[in-house]
């Protein structure tokens, strides 16, 4: 049960503040009129989730850290990613009617988006591995394995619960214009992280 308690409360506040992946998700389930058509992007984003959480809890994460060109190319790809994704989700606001807007938003792009806002996100990155990972080291065995599972249940769970608050707000905003400003919020959001990217790449 400690265990448990322990990995639930530090999951939901890792993952709690607002950031790219959790803009993306929200954003997904706003714009699509069936909520079907965003599960691409929260299963993407869940399974990246759990990847890295299996990665911090069996050590293998703490190899990455010691290759600092590895550490640049990941804050440089993932500058890339978001500035591109920005650009999207603005252009998105241009469209004429919903459909159009859905499309910008094919299941193999939301697949391709959520994947790089996860795995190329220093701070998603930082907090799963650098805190989770640490963290893991109080349990063995079957404590460890309920640990585990409590953090990548919280990622499923959080995922599906914004995609449904996106819907929701998609549903009562009958005319689009609260989801156009969340578009445009979402948008320069993820271009202020890709400029906090590109100096962490070439600060050091």
């Amino acid at each position: 049960m400690e265990a448990f308690i322990h990995g639930t409360a530090l999951a939901f506040g890792l993952i709690l503040p607002l950031g790219v992946q959790n803009v993306f998700i929200f954003n997904q389930g706003a714009i699509h009129k069936n909520f079907a058509r965003s599960i691409p992007a929260i299963v993407t984003a869940a399974l990246c989730d759990t990847l890295l959480i299996l990665l911090a809890v069996t050590g293998v994460s703490l190899i990455i850290f010691q290759f600092e060109w590895l550490t640049t190319l990941i804050y440089v790809i993932g500058f890339i990613f978001l500035v591109y994704m920005g650009w999207t989700i603005l252009k998105s606001d241009s469209a004429a009617d919903d459909q159009n807007v859905e499309a910008h938003f094919t299941p193999k792009m939301q697949i391709t988006f959520a994947a790089s806002v996860s795995l190329l996100n220093p701070h998603a990155i930082i907090d799963i591995i650098g805190v989770i990972g640490p963290n893991s080291l109080a349990y063995k065995g079957y404590e460890l394995v309920v640990f585990t599972f409590s953090c990548i249940g919280i990622s499923w769970i959080w995922f599906f619960g914004l995609a449904i608050a996106g819907r929701i707000l998609g549903k009562v905003d009958a005319t689009g214009s609260l989801v156009k400003r969340f578009n445009q919020v979402s948008a320069f959001i993820i271009w202020g992280i890709a400029i906090y990217l590109a100096v962490k790449a070439f600060s050091g």
